[in-house]
């Protein structure tokens, strides 16, 4: 049985394409030895890394709404331009709390690695297996989906900790290190094959033109950095399968869509993987 690892990259509510990513692997009888996780994509690698089934994380899942996960922070329309972020980050904490059961590093059933960004030092950093595991699961995920802008960074060991997204919205230089027959990396992440979404007849002027701004910046940033990883996997590492299940643009709270997305997911995976038999 070939040993596969799975990366989930980061893109909000489009990394529930993940869970369908696991699904079409798991089907194909493909044995995931380890997890590389970037943000949400963290979260949903760490639910089926303690444990739970597909079918437990699509009811948790559905459970969730854009509320839930993201609740805007008063305080943020008040201050304005001013205000350090948008959501209140228990939101976030409350869906992680919800889909991953496990609270510790060293309750995970399968090895899982994630992706942190030091915010200061702009250095990559990994929990898990390879990594740190002295801190809670929950902070370090926490710590790996905490957006700028969006929600407050983690504060751990007087370091300021954000989005691994930043620095590897796919985590493949560290998946490159792990003795396997093949790499699965599933990106719903920024990429420049997204067509621009047409505007909203019934809110024209959202999102608003700042945190617009922010986005497109993102997005130039993190999808040129998936190009150049890509193109730089090394030829000594095991082969590398890129699966592209969803291209969207602001689609990160998209939480209505999770069907999609998760259908989306097991599709695209099963048919890359029909291909390369």
């Amino acid at each position: 049985m070939a040993r596969v690892v799975a990366v989930f990259g980061g893109g909000g509510a489009k990394s529930l394409a993940c869970a369908g990513a696991w699904r079409a692997m798991r089907e194909a009888g493909l044995e995931i030895a380890h997890i590389v996780g970037t943000s949400m994509g963290a979260v949903i690698g760490a639910a089926l890394a303690s444990g739970a089934t597909y079918d437990e994380v699509v009811i948790a899942a559905r459970s969730l709404s854009r509320r839930d996960v993201a609740p805007i922070d008063p305080l943020a329309l008040v201050k304005g331009v001013f205000a350090g972020n948008l959501f209140k980050p228990e939101g976030l904490r409350r869906a992680i709390g919800r889909l991953v059961p496990a609270t510790r590093f060293e309750a995970l059933q399968t090895p899982f690695t994630l992706t942190v960004t030091d915010l200061d030092s702009g250095e990559l950093l990994l929990f898990g297996a390879g990594g740190r595991v002295d801190l809670p699961l929950h902070d370090a995920l926490y710590a790996s989906c905490a957006l700028p802008l969006y929600f407050p960074p983690a504060r751990i060991d007087g370091r300021r900790l954000a989005d691994g997204g930043l620095r590897a919205v796919l985590g493949l230089e560290p998946a490159s290190q792990i003795p396997a027959d093949l790499v699965v990396a599933i990106h719903v992440g920024p990429g420049f094959d997204e067509p621009v979404p047409p505007p909203s007849p019934a809110f024209p002027r959202l999102p608003p033109p700042l945190i617009r701004a922010h986005g497109e910046a993102i997005r130039v940033m993190m999808a040129a950095q998936v190009e150049r990883q890509i193109a730089d996997w090394p030829q000594a590492a095991p082969k590398l399968v890129v699966v592209r299940p969803v291209a969207e643009r602001e689609a990160t709270f998209a939480v209505s869509a999770a069907e999609r997305y998760l259908q989306a997911g097991y599709d695209a995976t099963k048919r890359c993987l029909l291909e390369r038999s």
